[in-house]
């Protein structure tokens, strides 16, 4: 699920200490890292990805930026409940026999943890598969079925999604597949907690200790940034480089 990069209109938590510009360069980043993660995965999982993307008519902003193979599909709805359902009911129509909806806002996702949401939905029976952000949302949601209940009175980028989810399966008598905990990068703490990741510490503790993806886009893209004149602005300071 991911939104077409364009300055102001992208990423615009993280502005400042980004311009719109670098913003928009960091979502596209972002959307090609995780694109890269989903195709690492095992030709044995049979997996598909597919940007489901929006605005409409924006394919063009793809160019580049998704592997060999990708598809893209337009979301519709005009809300974020509405354009979960339509997705996972699209998907589910084209013939698939699970969906994943992933964000793009976690570059550094290990392919482990989407090859576990594979396995556990290839599984007999119903379930969901969730993966917990560290916010309080979720990262993944895995459904062998298009349950919009699992969508429905949801109190959006609050910290109780995923709580409410959990909820809302056990309404559904739905048992939960839980992920391990991850990041999305949607303001300036999840940003320090990528430059962290890449360039200082390394693996988190708030995940883990669990070694993320190389995120080769996103590394190369904020390594410009640290090694501007005005590097300053982003508040992070590399262990790695001594500062």
């Amino acid at each position: 699920m991911c939104k077409a990069p364009k300055a102001g209109a992208s990423k615009t938590r993280l502005t400042p200490p980004l311009s719109g510009e670098e913003a928009a360069a960091l979502s596209g980043c972002f959307i090609a890292d995780v694109g890269a993660v989903i195709a690492s995965l095992p030709a044995t999982l049979a997996t598909r990805g597919l940007a489901v993307f929006t605005p409409a008519g924006a394919e063009a902003a793809f160019e580049g930026l998704l592997p060999a193979g990708f598809s893209l599909l337009a979301q519709r709805g005009d809300s974020l409940e509405a354009r979960l359902i339509a997705a996972a009911r699209d998907l589910f129509d084209s013939g698939h026999g699970a969906v994943c909806l992933l964000n793009s806002d976690s570059p550094t996702l290990p392919g482990a943890v989407l090859e576990a949401a594979a396995a556990a939905l290839a599984r007999p029976g119903d379930r969901l598969v969730l993966g917990p952000a560290l916010d309080g949302g979720y990262y993944l949601i895995g459904l062998k079925q298009a349950h919009a209940q699992v969508f429905r009175h949801i109190s959006w980028s609050t910290p109780h999604v995923f709580q409410q989810t959990v909820r809302a399966a056990a309404a559904l008598r739905l048992p939960v597949t839980r992920l391990p905990p991850w990041y999305d990068v949607d303001d300036l703490a999840g940003l320090h907690l990528l430059l962290d990741e890449l360039f200082g510490a390394g693996a988190l503790p708030a995940v883990g200790g669990v070694k993320g993806a190389p995120a080769c886009r996103s590394r190369q893209y904020l390594r410009q940034l640290l090694d501007s004149p005005d590097a300053a602005r982003l508040g992070f300071s590399s262990p790695r480089r001594g500062g």
